[in-house]
């Protein structure tokens, strides 16, 4: 039996991360193939004429994808 150690993911959940084509917020992370895949939830931005589809603001991406947004965290805002 062979132990395989993996490092520890570069991102947590709720971080805003960027990468080519966008920036996100982290919402989940697995280890995949000796790496970590990064599920992202886009920004939506105004909404187009024909109305959203479901979930076309998500997107995997591995770990050399992404880059630590300055923002941090994701805060609660106050009204």
């Amino acid at each position: 039996m062979t132990a395989t150690f993996m490092r520890r993911p570069k991102f947590r959940n709720t971080q805003w991360v960027s990468f080519f084509g966008g920036e996100g917020i982290v919402r989940s992370y697995t280890p995949e193939s000796g790496t970590w895949t990064y599920l992202i939830e886009m920004s939506l931005g105004l909404e187009p004429d024909f109305g959203r589809v479901g979930a076309e603001t998500m997107i995997l991406l591995t770990e050399a994808d992404l880059h630590l947004q300055g923002r941090g965290t994701l805060q609660p805002q106050m009204t």
